[in-house]
């Protein structure tokens, strides 16, 4: 079975998602190395995965399969499943230490294989653990040193690990080092699932899931600091289907120096785009007009790129699409990051819930550094005091009641502390 997703909008009736464990812990004690975009509460937000998992079963009907009961679940009653998993758990612990001490350690852990359960060697998997081994002249006094090596602390984040386009299911190859083992785990549940990656994103190109948005008879590629050039081509070269991509280049914020750019602000698209059906988007129009797009046509040869440049704005008009305007503010505070459930239905973050930790956490910025992010946090001041005064957060706008958007508002205050909101947490897996 392959699975292919046509549109956005099209209905939701089955996604992966991955409840964060151990590994957010060890993300929280560095959350700036981990690509976290400020601390937050690992009980609280454990309780509103809990709440965007519920909200999908029983509000929406939608399958969830979550991505360590699966994998776990699946070895427990397959053997061949299970010596996979322990595969891939022995590329991901070192053991050092003396020769001897190494080798024993070694041969302990495959002798092991029968007792220790799956969950141990996810774990292993997740935690990625260096363990040096330093013995000493008494008898079994050794000192144990264990280090976490880029734990799987955005692992979370399960729509970036891969992409299903009209054609199948794509691997990503991830941009930055602390994620680089996550496709290896997702392509685990893939090939338990028996849905078979169609193509999986070779060196030097990298893609990331956020930066891919399929719209029907065309699709959208983000290109930026996390999906590069080479990735954007293999993945028009072995992944896509569609009539039309278009090539949306990552821009540099307006309100930050181009000396200053900070990518994190809108790293992939789906942080500073969406659409909510059929013909309307989302996204801030001063960021969007600034955002370069190239066009390409699909022609038996393979795309071929179209004479002139537009940006994004203009592009989705000229594709018949509206907007709903959002200020810098709501952009930054992940009102683009929801989650089309059907054709004018969507999950949305609770933006005002999260609003002072971005005023503050940018506050904090434009302190250290007033050049690069003064402009930008004087417009989000602005923002907060408009918003205010008229009531209108998003997704509580008059906008998306004027479009007929039925819009249901969780609140991920502390899970977007990550830098992601419920698009960005979700893998669909099917669409109809």
């Amino acid at each position: 079975m392959t699975t292919k997703i046509k549109a956005e909008w099209d209905r939701l009736k089955k996604v992966a998602v991955h409840t964060p464990g151990m590994e957010m812990f060890f993300g929280l004690l560095d959350p700036f190395a981990s690509l976290y975009e400020r601390a937050f509460s690992q009980r609280d937000a454990l309780k509103e995965h809990e709440l965007l998992q519920y909200t999908l079963k029983h509000d929406f009907k939608i399958k969830v399969l979550p991505l360590k009961d699966t994998i776990v679940g699946t070895a427990l009653k397959k053997p061949s499943m299970k010596a996979k998993l322990i595969e891939l758990a022995k590329k991901s612990i070192q053991f050092t230490g003396t020769e001897g001490e190494v080798e024993l350690a070694c041969r302990e852990m495959d002798a092991n294989s029968d007792i220790l359960d799956p969950e141990h060697y996810f774990n292993t998997i997740l935690l990625n653990p260096s363990i040096e081994l330093e013995p000493r002249m008494t008898t079994r006094m050794i000192n144990l040193h264990i280090t976490q090596r880029e734990p799987l602390s955005n692992l979370y984040f399960m729509r970036d690990q891969q992409m299903v386009t009209d054609n199948g299911m794509v691997l990503s190859r991830m941009r930055k080092p602390q994620r680089k083992r996550e496709p290896q785990l997702t392509g685990l549940l893939w090939e338990m699932l028996k849905e078979p990656p169609i193509y999986e994103i070779q060196e030097p190109g990298t893609f990331e899931g956020g930066d891919f948005m399929p719209l029907d008879s065309f699709a959208l590629i983000g290109v930026g600091d996390r999906t590069n050039l080479s990735g954007a081509e293999q993945m028009m070269e072995n992944g896509l289907g569609f009539d039309e991509v278009a090539l949306v280049h990552q821009p540099s914020h307006p309100l930050i120096p181009p000396e200053k750019r900070d990518p994190m602000l809108n790293m992939h698209l789906d942080n500073y785009f969406n659409v909510v059906s059929q013909g309307v988007a989302v996204g801030s129009k001063p960021l969007l007009e600034t955002t370069r797009v190239d066009v390409y046509q699909s022609t038996s040869d393979g795309y071929q790129k179209s004479p002139g440049e537009t940006n994004l704005y203009e592009y989705m008009a000229s594709r018949g699409f509206d907007f709903i305007n959002i200020t810098t503010l709501e952009q930054m505070a992940y009102a683009s990051n929801l989650l089309c459930i059907r054709d004018g239905v969507v999950l949305a973050v609770e933006v005002e819930r999260i609003v002072k930790d971005v005023i503050d956490k940018l506050r904090l910025r434009a302190r250290a550094d007033p050049e690069g992010y003064g402009k930008l946090f004087a417009q989000v001041k602005k923002d907060y005091r408009y918003l205010r005064q008229e009531g209108q957060f998003f997704p509580h706008k008059k906008e998306i009641y004027q479009y007929d958007v039925e819009a249901y508002p969780l609140n991920l205050s502390n899970l977007t502390g990550g830098y992601g909101g419920a698009h960005c947490m979700t893998c669909p897996l099917k669409r109809i």
